[in-house]
């Protein structure tokens, strides 16, 4: 008996996905609940597990292919799979010899593209050079993954140095080895597509600030240690600004709307976006009714929606109806940007590098730990006004972490 693969329900508003790769053949033995095929979509990348155990026998919708909710797939059937290729018999003794039958040649390592391998890692082998079937994966199933890549890379032995003797000429360059051209996940394309529609839609302006992060670094280091043993959970900086862009948020109301056609809708509750970076792009799971959450609450949910995207295992409701959004780039080094607003929110807070300056101090130069702040808004809703007031009451809360203790 055949059982049909379908494309299942991709959450709400999201009728259409990517057929990212296969992680079977046809003739392949799977397993009930096993990957067998990677979803993109403008959201998150999913994977479609096997509905039954058997044999896929038919693969319906190739690698690349647009697909609707509900189309189907491929087909597993009954069976165990391609059998084992039987031993060549010995000749019989009564007969007259034979010419030995040929060696099978031992089977070929398998190719790059029967790998499991993730979109990044694919173009990272190709702009290396290396073969990605060589590769030895860390990711799950022993899928390789773009550090996979990086690390054969660099350890690839260099070619022995030549003798010195006069150039050849130089050969011409085959054509398409200075480039490498990949189609674009559906991740990726709607990112590029709501990040200009948010330029070309709102009227985005940005104010800029810095904050003296010594008493929230010496807060932390007294306490880390006692907090993680009682939680179970590292006590980072992120736990600080969701509660004091909350602060913000109540004190000026206009940064938590958003605009809905004539309309303004004023949020009355706190759902904090956390922009991620991932291999297939950046996304914005949504910590849900942070005010209601203790330090600890707001670190532990941070870290298990980490987790999740790194693993592309985030639900739409995870990453849908956030209405303010924190981007921390200083974890790559960034010492200032302008971050562009995720619609239909109308702020995003900007964190980046904290980097020790000399600072004006009561008459003295001293040394301070410093990070710039940033805020872009949309002007259509907020005015300069509110941004910059918005902002100074972040800098207060974390200049002054015992503000967000008494609620000051």
């Amino acid at each position: 008996m055949s059982v049909e693969i379908k494309v299942p329900s991709l959450g709400e508003s999201v009728t259409e996905a990517t057929i990212g790769q296969w992680f079977k053949k046809v003739g392949d033995r799977v397993e009930a609940d096993e990957p067998l095929v990677e979803l993109e979509t403008d959201k998150v990348t999913l994977e479609v597990n096997a509905p039954a155990s058997g044999v896929l026998t038919d693969i319906l919708a190739e690698e690349g292919a647009d697909v609707e909710v509900g189309a189907l797939l491929g087909v597993i059937g009954e069976g165990q799979g391609a059998a084992a290729a039987k031993p060549a018999e010995a000749p019989k003794k009564a007969e007259a010899p034979k010419a030995a039958p040929k060696a099978e040649p031992a089977p070929a390592a398998a190719p790059a593209a029967e790998k499991i391998l993730s979109p990044a890692a694919r173009k990272a082998a190709g702009d290396a050079g290396i073969d990605a079937g060589s590769v030895e994966g860390t990711g799950r199933d022993g899928r390789v993954m773009k550090d996979d890549v990086q690390r054969a890379a660099a350890a690839k032995p260099a070619a022995p140095a030549q003798p010195a003797a006069a150039p050849a000429p130089k050969a011409a360059q085959p054509a398409g080895e200075r480039e490498t051209r990949v189609r674009m996940t559906k991740l990726r394309r709607r990112i590029a597509e709501r990040l200009k529609d948010a330029q070309n839609t709102a009227a985005i302006l940005t104010t800029y600030n810095e904050v003296d992060m010594s008493q929230v670094m010496a807060l932390r280091n007294r306490y880390k240690d006692g907090f993680e043993k009682k939680h179970g959970v590292k006590l980072g900086f992120m736990s600080f600004f969701v509660k004091a862009a909350i602060a913000g948020l109540k004190e000026y109301p206009a940064v938590n709307a958003q605009i809905d056609g004539d309309e303004l809708i004023y949020k009355n509750h706190y759902d904090i976006g956390v922009a991620v970076g991932t291999e297939q792009g950046l996304v914005v799971p949504v910590v849900r009714d942070a005010d209601q959450l203790s330090f600890a609450g707001v670190e532990a949910t941070i870290n298990a929606l980490g987790v999740k995207a790194r693993d592309g295992k985030l639900t739409m409701e995870e990453l849908t109806g956030g209405t303010f959004t924190i981007s921390n780039g200083g974890v790559y080094g960034s010492l200032m940007s302008s971050p562009i607003l995720n619609p239909p929110q109308s702020g995003i807070l900007g964190m980046h590098k904290i980097q020790e300056r000399p600072m004006a101090e009561k008459g003295q130069v001293v040394i301070r730990p410093m990070m710039y702040l940033a805020l872009s808004y949309d002007h259509r809703i907020i005015d300069g006004k509110e941004a910059v007031s918005f902002l100074v009451r972040v800098k207060e809360c974390i200049e002054n972490p015992e503000r967000l203790l008494f609620d000051l």
